[in-house]
């Protein structure tokens, strides 16, 4: 018998307000339907702004995975939903927001629509989605290759740093986190 849910990792961020509330909540609004089961949350990460204006605010980034019986294009409504809760505004491509919410992957699908390119198109290229998803689990796979393993070397990772609450300053690639 298979199951009628599928997984999928959701990649979370945001550079504007209370970013570390925001992730929480948005976590929380994400699964508080009864077709979204939570799976696991990745530690944070805070990182440049890849792309978009100069001069952002760093980022907050994680990953969660989830179990759902919505199909992607429902889940990726509701995914906009809560970004809009968050008072997500889309002004530029890759500015500043409150929250940004991302499907990485739904299950074992591609698909080269516009409105929804699966697996998520620049994630094997940034480490703020990779490096979050090989500490949530260090075996998973995209397009074929290893999570943690892209996350080392992507052009973002040497600008990653554990996020702790504070505006530390040892990045992850100094510590030496990801082998």
């Amino acid at each position: 018998m298979t199951s009628p849910f599928t997984k999928a990792i959701l990649a979370l961020g945001s550079n504007l307000g209370e970013r570390n509330d925001t992730l929480s909540t948005a976590v929380a609004d994400l699964v508080d339907r009864p077709e979204i089961r939570l799976l696991g949350v990745s530690p944070v990460v805070q990182t440049k702004a890849v792309g978009g204006p100069v001069g952002q605010s760093d980022f907050l980034n994680m990953v969660i995975a989830v179990e759902t019986t919505l199909a992607p294009l429902d889940l990726l409504q509701h995914c906009h939903d809560v970004e809009q809760k968050h008072h997500r505004v889309r002004e530029v491509r890759w500015g500043p927001r409150t929250l940004d919410v991302d499907i990485i992957v739904y299950g074992e699908l591609t698909s080269d629509d516009e409105t929804l390119t699966l697996p998520h198109p620049r994630a094997a290229e940034r480490a703020f989605v990779l490096y979050p998803w090989a500490l949530l689990d260090p075996a998973a796979r995209l397009n074929g290759e290893s999570v943690a393993e892209l996350a080392t070397k992507a052009e973002d990772f040497p600008g990653l740093r554990p996020f702790d609450g504070f505006d530390g300053s040892g990045s992850v690639a100094a510590a030496g986190a990801v082998e």
